[in-house]
């Protein structure tokens, strides 16, 4: 977890400060104060490494020279006390280069400062702490006055607002994250406060140069000692409750590393003596579990926590799908695929498989299915058919939008997940024995969520229907709960892709969902729909000139743009009402008070409502149409054609709903699609932007952001699967002495694990025996080996990716026992459900295969043909040579 700081400061008169000092300081340079008559010489000051004016297009050019630039801003300013400029201070990640870092702050500068309409004085520091760890920082001046092309202009009171600042703070983690997952650096910054992510932490304040100074020097300084006592603090919450830090690192992810961890104690703790103490105390803690390596060989742990959730996540789901009870008889069958076809709805023959599936007598189903494959049809029947047998069907999804497209796709009542964990809450619409609950988009669900859901269901004796992808969007909480189940308990698959109309759009979305992002690419490159521009601003104006187009010239037809961030998102909100507005679509501008500030709606607006309200009957994620609006009310109709007014004073949760995000559009589908490319998306967001479409899907992309098509297609197809602790249970169960089947005997709150307690110098990640590393080996393998044969399988070729975690894969079981992995590939040859299931099974199978051709061997040599001679090699030399592969 690398280290997230952001701040902001006003350089003030009132406080003795000097715009021309703060940026010779900042720039260690020397620079002449007209107004203080004197010079400011700080060219013996180390560590700047990048220093540089940004000026918004149009502005005076004297303003490059740095000593012009401010002694105007000194100039332009007669009060006493008067406001100079703003400082911006934040943390790059100490994993990057300099020359990466100062890149990654540089575009983040121009694009939320300069491009903005300020002049930015930009240097970035790099720094050496006194036990040799880089402390790389960005110190960036901004102008408070609007630039124009003789000079300044008014002060701008927007950029004083609190809101800005909090935008910026969340936009340079989205920025660092993105770009940390582009370069495959496995760390990520979180802005948000220790209090938004449930730790009983204080913020730590950062100490600032002047104030580090002094305090080598042995004087005080204030602010490093208020941050040493906050760290302090935390130091000591942490020794004392180690789960603090725990539950800090599991919040989006189910296991860690080491590395992982000693970063987060490093970051909240005050000295090497303190961070020893606390990374003991965690490293020895009882609820922290040492669980095995991973594919990479990196070892993972997690929480006890973590663990207890996914153990009881996987009881419920085991216990769900052994229950009998809710099978359907034939005439309900028969009824609910009648009705489908009244409907004009005839199923395919997987959709018939994965209805026959969802309809039997378990307790738990899941069904994978290509994005557009026609989920919704299917469970529209198996819903008809439910119900013809007595059962209450319910839909349920992460967001607002996916369970609304569940409803209207299906007709089955749909509502978000936490507005039915809010009412399970309350006592209310809980699930009895003749519920049937469908959970659409399963695979955005975390573990912890997920868990809860099938334990209601377990408790009350309901069937429990998971429908989703594992290869789209990830789930944004811990845990991989969807992809863990379906490889346990198996799952129903639909791959026909019916949503797009073309032919080779379907072959595109295959490929989407294969892993094969660069081949999807070059189909729609082919096709003229990847369109590349200088800028990424550039990128989103053609990309809303062509969204305005498409609407003025076919208004019926259905349409979205996406991106991945909030913030182009709102970029394109605001370009697409310009559009509305230059082309006569919107009625009068009404100033609208919403949670997420003031914003300006007219009659004709696209809105979206961003909360569930069950008196309006919306959910996050529902679309409208603004029809009138006053100061307190407003008037909308629904796309589904209701419409409703709305209170200001009791629901303003609301925005403008030209655009959407990636997350939020997943199981949606509209006529044309309008994407909005950003180094933040992988294969998982490519896949799910690029297959809501039936008719056309258009990508726009910078060479701002990608140099090349090359890097657009390598960064959309980056790999970001989650894993969970179920990927090691056999490791866990071996490490206790246990058996991997042995369902009561692995006490969760029996005290430290396998009575780890690593001594000084000794890290978490310490090498496993042979044995111990040999289950999630098999594992790997296995999973590597079932995706070649699903592509052989469809008459495809493996992709070079694809074939490199296999090689990868089968030399880590080799390297564990030469000659496993011949008996291996055969034994899932012969049964292909060997490699979904536990490898322990997989195992025994290719051990069973291992034997057979020596017994054979030793039949040979019983019959005297065994010595080597005129007949052949002997036996032991055959063993050998089988063993190698021959």
């Amino acid at each position: 977890m690398a280290i997230y700081h952001f701040s902001a400061k006003v350089i003030s008169r009132a406080n003795g400060a000097s715009a021309v000092a703060a940026a010779a300081y900042r720039a260690a340079s020397r620079l002449e104060d007209e107004r203080l008559g004197r010079a400011h010489d700080f060219t013996n000051k180390a560590g700047v490494v990048h220093s540089e004016i940004l000026t918004p297009d149009g502005s005076p050019e004297r303003w490059q020279d740095r000593a012009t630039l401010w002694n105007e801003v000194e100039a332009g300013e007669k009060r006493k006390d008067a406001q100079l400029a703003r400082e911006v201070e934040f943390a790059i990640p100490r994993e990057m280069n300099q020359a990466d870092g100062a890149k990654l702050a540089r575009e983040f500068v121009q694009r939320e400062f300069v491009d903005k309409g300020m002049v930015a004085d930009f240097n970035v520091h790099w720094d050496v702490g006194d036990d040799g760890t880089p402390k790389p920082h960005a110190h960036v001046m901004l102008t408070m006055r609007e630039a124009k092309t003789d000079g300044f202009g008014p002060k701008v009171r927007d950029w004083n607002d609190t809101e800005l600042l909090n935008h910026w703070r969340e936009a340079w983690s989205d920025h660092v994250n993105a770009r940390l997952a582009e370069l495959g650096i496995d760390a990520r910054i979180d802005h948000r406060s220790f209090k938004d992510q449930g730790l009983d932490l204080e913020p730590q304040n950062k100490i600032g140069p002047a104030g580090a100074r002094r305090d080598d020097r042995g004087e005080t300084a204030e602010r490093a000692e208020e941050h040493r006592q906050i760290a302090r603090r935390n130091g000591e919450r942490i020794i004392a409750d180690p789960k603090l830090a725990l539950s800090a690192i599991t919040h989006q992810q189910s296991t860690f590393t080491d590395h992982d961890l000693a970063r987060f104690v490093h970051r909240h703790t005050d000295d090497k003596a303190q961070f020893d103490r606390a990374l003991a105390a965690v490293r020895a803690a009882p609820e922290t579990i040492r669980l095995g390596r991973d594919g990479q060989g990196r070892e993972r742990f997690t929480s006890l926590e973590m663990l207890a959730v996914e153990r009881r996540l996987e009881d419920s789901a085991e216990a769900l799908a052994a229950g009998g009870g809710h099978g359907l008889g034939a005439g309900a069958r028969a009824h609910g695929l009648a009705a489908s076809e009244a409907r004009g709805i005839r199923l395919s023959e997987q959709q018939r498989d994965a209805f026959g599936a969802v309809t039997d007598e378990r307790g738990l189903v899941a069904v994978i299915g290509y994005a557009g494959s026609g989920k919704s049809a299917m469970l529209g029947a198996a819903k008809d058919a439910w119900e013809a047998q007595g059962y209450r069907v319910r839909g349920a999804a992460l967001s607002g939008m996916a369970a609304e497209n569940l409803e209207g796709g299906s007709n089955i009542p749909s509502r978000t997940l936490a507005s039915l964990e809010h009412a399970w809450s309350r006592g209310r619409d809980t699930l009895t024995n003749k519920d049937v609950l469908v959970v659409d988009e399963a695979g955005l669900v975390g573990s912890r969520q997920m868990e809860r859901v099938l334990s209601q269901a377990r408790d009350a004796g309901a069937k429990v229907v998971l429908v989703g992808d594992a290869e789209q969007l990830q789930a944004i909480e811990a845990g991989a709960a969807f992809r863990a189940l379906t490889e346990r308990h198996g799952a129903a698959e639909i791959t026909a892709i019916r949503r797009q109309r073309e032919d080779w759009q379907r072959t595109a979305t295959r490929e989407l969902a294969t892993g094969r992002t660069g081949e999807a690419l070059a189909r729609y490159a082919g096709a003229g729909m990847v369109h590349a521009h200088d800028t990424q601003d550039a990128a989103r104006a053609a990309l809303v000139e062509r969204w305005a187009a498409h609407r003025a010239a076919e208004p019926e037809r259905s349409q979205v743009m996406l991106a991945y961030t909030r913030d182009d998102v709102a970029e394109l909100n605001s370009l697409a009402r310009a559009s509305m507005r230059e082309a006569g679509g919107l009625g009068e501008d009404q100033t609208i008070a919403t949670a997420r500030g003031s914003r300006e709606m007219a009659a004709g607006d696209r809105l979206m409502f961003l909360r569930n309200e069950r008196d309006l009957g919306v959910k996050n994620g529902t679309l409208g149409t603004l029809e009138s609006a006053s100061a307190s009310a407003l008037s909308v109709r629904l796309d589904g054609g209701r419409c409703v007014r709305v209170d200001l004073k009791s629901y303003n949760d609301l925005d403008h709903g030209y655009a959407a995000t990636i997350h939020k559009s997943q199981g949606t589908t509209v006529d044309r699609a309008h994407v909005l490319a950003s180094g933040h998306m992988d294969r998982h967001a490519a896949y799910v932007a690029l297959s809501r479409h039936r008719e056309r899907v258009d990508l726009h992309y910078s060479r701002e952001a990608f140099a090349e098509p090359k890097g657009l297609a390598r960064a959309l197809s980056r790999e970001r699967a989650k894993d969970t602790t179920l990927d090691y249970r056999e490791t866990f169960a071996e490490r206790r002495g246990l058996a991997a089947g042995d369902r009561t005997a692995v006490g969760l709150g029996q005290g430290r694990f396998g009575g780890f307690k690593p001594g000084r110098g000794e890290g978490l990640g310490q090498t496993p025996s042979a044995q111990t590393s040999l289950e999630p080996a098999v594992r790997q393998y296995a999973k590597a080996f079932l995706d070649a044969e699903r592509m052989r399988a469809a008459g495809l070729p493996v992709l070079e990716h694809q074939q490199a975690a296999l090689e990868r894969a089968g030399r880590a079981v080799e390297a564990q026992r030469p000659g496993l992995r011949e008996p291996l590939d055969r034994a899932m040859q012969r049964n292909p459900e060997l490699g979904a299931g536990r490898p322990n099974k997989l195992l025994e199978a290719a051990e069973r295969n291992a034997a057979e051709p020596r017994a054979g061997l030793e039949r040979e040599r019983t019959r005297g043909r065994g010595s080597d001679g005129p007949h052949g090699p002997s036996g032991s030399q055959r063993d050998r040579d089988w063993d190698r592969g021959r």
